[in-house]
């Protein structure tokens, strides 16, 4: 089965409707020993295609909108935020102590992005606040990769020792993670779903997410492209964040558009929260499995606040098994997986060509919402789509197959640049790879400040 056949039967999706999808093949983008142009291709192709899919139900229209999917543009997405420029600067990607270690017996990898990341690091291997990277060097080498992994995961931090494939299909984790659908989804009710006002098939462009409130409770990276795309698509989206947990600018800048941004407390305002939540369609989450739930944020009871209400949730490891409870970002991922090896050398461990698990979840799960919204107009009842870096990582490792082909030559990612006037400057960025006969091209709002908007609907 096809990466794009795959992924849409996963969510649920008509395999007559594949027919619509039309593909522009460019071999030289994204090259890696893995198939990552085949998963990214198939990610926004499902994405776009459960869009079209979605304005042809609210416009009335028999026939779902052609799609079309071009690798050029996919790819540049895919690393949206390394042709991010803020008045003419690159943003730096990771921090110095976001990297690879050698340890006593292996590898590690550590993310320490966030300042409160980088003291919990830095604290579990016994480290000052103000100590050198030469230093947690020397400290992560005198130590066994996996010491290394459990010690800073027990202080909350992120580390994790490289795996090969073979010892990372023993781990009970992805044991786990290969048992579940690569798009989980479900129905925890038989609520009447809130009817979407129908569309004017002759507006330009048609907008299928056009009136619909979306919570945008994520952070980094997967569960903001989902919500950027779905903003995209015409959905008032509003990203809210903890006012203690500031994003980083450049960043929020890259997953900003199409979204505003405000600041919240869950612990002082939560009646402000169940305000925003009483006309939500949406709410998306991307905090690790369970630490939102003692705010009253499960699927299951915010469906029960708010009947027909879709929840989509994403995390790195997935909301099950040892490391149902871990944070964790793409880069650790593909560390544990056994992707890093298979991408290295024998000497240093690689990496993808982009942060393929982190862009290529977000569309399946932008995707999902949609497909939800789409089931939800015939059948009502609230809905839930959960997706995990882990699950994605598993269908490119074990799961799809390689594509085959020349196709089209590639000049770089220049014909899918964009520049505009924001709050942050000027920018320079990565157009959308979404499309479909009669949609939107670009998004209409750019980035927001962090926490800059008012937390309330448009």
């Amino acid at each position: 089965m096809t990466g794009i056949n795959y992924a849409w039967s996963a969510l649920g999706g008509d395999p007559s409707l594949l027919s619509r999808v039309t593909t522009v093949t460019r071999e030289s983008t994204l090259p890696a020993r893995l198939p990552v142009r085949q998963l990214a291709r198939a990610c926004v192709g499902v994405c776009a295609l459960a869009a079209a899919e979605l304005a042809a139900r609210r416009t009335g229209t028999a026939e779902v909108p052609r799609v079309r999917v071009d690798d050029g543009a996919v790819a540049t997405a895919f690393t949206s935020e390394r042709h991010l420029l803020v008045d003419g600067r690159a943003p730096v990607q990771f921090a110095p102590l976001s990297r690879f270690w050698p340890a006593a017996d292996g590898w590690v990898r550590t993310h320490a992005n966030y300042p409160h990341h980088r003291a919990r690091l830095l604290g579990a291997l016994e480290l000052s606040a103000d100590a050198s990277p030469e230093q947690v060097a020397a400290r992560i080498a005198a130590r066994p990769a996996l010491a290394t992994e459990d010690a800073v995961q027990a202080a909350g931090g992120l580390a994790v020792a490289l795996r090969s494939p073979e010892e990372w299909a023993a781990h009970e984790q992805a044991v786990a993670v290969a048992a579940r659908a690569l798009v989980e989804r479900g129905r925890p009710d038989a609520a009447h779903a809130r009817v979407l006002p129908p569309l004017d098939a002759g507006t330009a462009p048609l907008l299928p997410a056009a009136g619909l409130r979306v919570l945008d409770l994520t952070r980094v990276l997967a569960g903001p492209v989902a919500t950027r795309t779905l903003g995209l698509l015409g959905a008032d989206v509003l990203r809210l964040d903890a006012p203690w947990l500031p994003e980083l600018p450049d960043q929020h800048a890259d997953t900003g558009f199409g979204k505003r941004s405000a600041t919240l407390d869950l612990r002082t305002d939560r009646a402000a929260f169940e305000e925003l939540l009483a006309s939500a369609d949406v709410v998306v989450t991307g905090y690790r499995p369970g630490a939102l739930d003692r705010f009253g944020l499960s699927p299951e009871a915010l469906a029960e606040r708010r009947p027909g209400l879709v929840v989509a949730q994403v995390s790195a490891w997935g909301a099950y098994g040892p490391w149902g409870g871990r944070r964790g970002f793409d880069s650790l991922v593909q560390v544990a997986t056994g992707i890093a090896g298979t991408e290295g050398s024998a000497r240093r461990p690689g990496a993808l060509p982009a942060q393929a698990l982190d862009h290529g979840t977000g569309y399946l799960l932008a995707a999902g919402v949609l497909r939800a919204l789409t089931e939800q107009s015939y059948d009502g009842g609230s809905r839930f789509v959960r997706v995990a870096l882990a699950r994605t990582a598993r269908w490119l490792t074990a799961e799809l197959e390689p594509g085959s082909g020349t196709g089209e030559p590639y000049d770089g990612p220049g014909a899918w640049l964009a520049e505009t006037d924001g709050a942050p400057g000027r920018l320079r960025y990565a157009r959308p790879p979404v499309s479909f006969a009669g949609g939107p091209a670009d998004w209409t709002r750019p980035p927001a400040p962090w926490g800059s908007d008012p937390a309330r609907w448009a």
